[in-house]
């Protein structure tokens, strides 16, 4: 069970001595993952990357990152974005500061290059587009950055299942289909004529069916690149993450595909989730699954997960919630509580909320820097990402935007038209 702020547990003094003496040095997890796919359309793709460095040629600040991208209308879109999104949000990050800062800095990154792979992707006029789950996974630091219907769950060694991703789908997304209506968007069912509707509930312009994606051209720009992207900080006994597509999703619950690998190697357990999926009613879409171990330092081998008990195996809604007290692990004789602890989590569509001065961060905003495209802007023409909000700011308050972006923030508020296809028309 997850631990709620008020509970206490003792520390043992030696663990507390320890601590000092290492100044809270904690070990990396060790990584163990593997992925599968069976194809319908070729639109699918992944993008996994270990050893990454914060500062390259140190060889000792790395993380790893895990991407699935799934593509409609096309490839260009999930190719484009495996290509290039990493760079454009470490591109988004000071050089400057160190772990901690680096890791609290990642959810605004993360913003920025999404939207700026979705800006570049659209100027070179192509009209596929992609949903994106993308995990970068710092130590025991889990940052998820979801656009779509692609879901990303995560297994703590007791069995507790939490949700790390969003649902943009129309259909099951109440705030998401209020959000595009109020941009000038139109949610309903494809109508074939004589007022019969079939399907699930699109958007108009475009048919698509998904609130937020990247790419889309032909779709109004109220579909947004903007991702839901929640942070959090496993315990030291680490635990199982499973990344799939909707086609997964669409056959298999939470609960279903973590039971039915229970034990089994990553690569093994991404092929049977896959299997399992398609058995049900066949090959519908390509399907897609990366599951990652993340397991103890020099523990090598699948998590020792319990045997399900009454209550446990059944998805999360909440988290311990970020406190000011480290959860590092120095003494091996200390077993830390199994905890999912809460860093990060926000959802909000509005670029002047995503963007904002609120992270703890210093040299965060570069005040002659583009916040979204990270291009240098003279003195004087930066807009402010306040522009246009009930916020009371000084006309030097950043961050900014360059024109360009600006009116690409001012489309996907509704403030600027975006055409796009009929309803009624072709649709993914």
């Amino acid at each position: 069970m997850m631990s709620s702020r008020g509970d206490h547990q003792t520390v043992p003094l030696s663990v507390l001595l320890r601590r000092e003496q290492n100044n809270e040095k904690v070990e990396n997890p060790e990584l163990c993952y593997g992925q599968f796919n069976q194809s319908k359309k070729g639109e699918d793709f992944t993008l996994i990357k270990t050893e990454c460095q914060r500062i390259v040629g140190d060889g000792v600040t790395t993380f790893s990152v895990f991407g699935l991208f799934d593509g409609h209308n096309g490839t260009a879109a999930s190719i484009y974005v495996k290509e290039r999104l990493l760079s454009n949000v470490l591109d988004a990050i000071p050089s400057d500061l160190n772990r901690d800062d680096w890791v609290a800095a990642l959810p605004r990154a993360l913003v920025a290059g999404f939207v700026k792979t979705d800006k570049d992707f659209l100027d070179q006029g192509k009209a596929s587009g992609t949903t994106v789950t993308f995990v970068i996974l710092d130590g025991w630091y889990v940052t998820v950055a979801s656009v779509g219907d692609s879901q990303c769950i995560f297994e703590s060694t007791d069995g507790d299942i939490y949700c790390l991703s969003a649902d943009h789908r129309l259909e099951s997304n109440v705030e998401e289909r209020e959000r595009v209506t109020a941009s000038g968007g139109e949610v309903g069912r494809l109508n074939t004529g004589g007022g019969t509707e079939i399907g699930p509930l699109r958007c108009w312009p475009g048919g698509l069916c998904l609130s937020r994606s990247i790419g889309d051209r032909d779709v109004g720009e109220f579909i947004v690149p903007v991702p839901y992207i929640k942070q959090v900080r496993l315990s030291s006994a680490g635990g199982r993450l499973v990344i799939c597509s909707d086609g997964v999703w669409d056959m298999l619950s939470f609960e279903a595909a973590i039971d039915c690998c229970r034990g089994m190697s990553p690569d093994a357990a991404a092929t049977h989730i896959v299997k399992e999926a398609v058995q049900i009613k066949g090959l519908r879409d390509d399907t897609t699954c990366i599951v990652v171990d993340i397991l103890p330092p020099e523990k090598n081998h699948p998590p020792v997960h319990h045997p399900k008990k009454p209550g446990r195996g059944v998805f999360k809604s909440m988290f311990r919630k970020k406190t000011s007290e480290s959860t590092s692990n120095a003494d091996k004789d200390y077993v830390e509580p199994d905890i999912v602890e809460e860093m990060f989590e926000e959802g909000s569509a509005n670029l002047s909320e995503r963007l904002d001065t609120k992270y703890p961060l210093c040299n965060m905003f570069k005040l002659f820097m583009c916040a979204i495209c990270q291009l240098e802007i003279k003195p004087g023409e930066g807009i402010s990402i306040h522009n246009g909000t009930d916020r009371k700011t000084r006309p030097w308050d950043g961050p900014f935007l360059c024109q360009s972006c600006q009116e690409k923030r001012e489309a996907m508020e509704g403030k600027r038209p975006s055409g796009g296809a009929t309803r009624g028309s072709a649709l993914m």
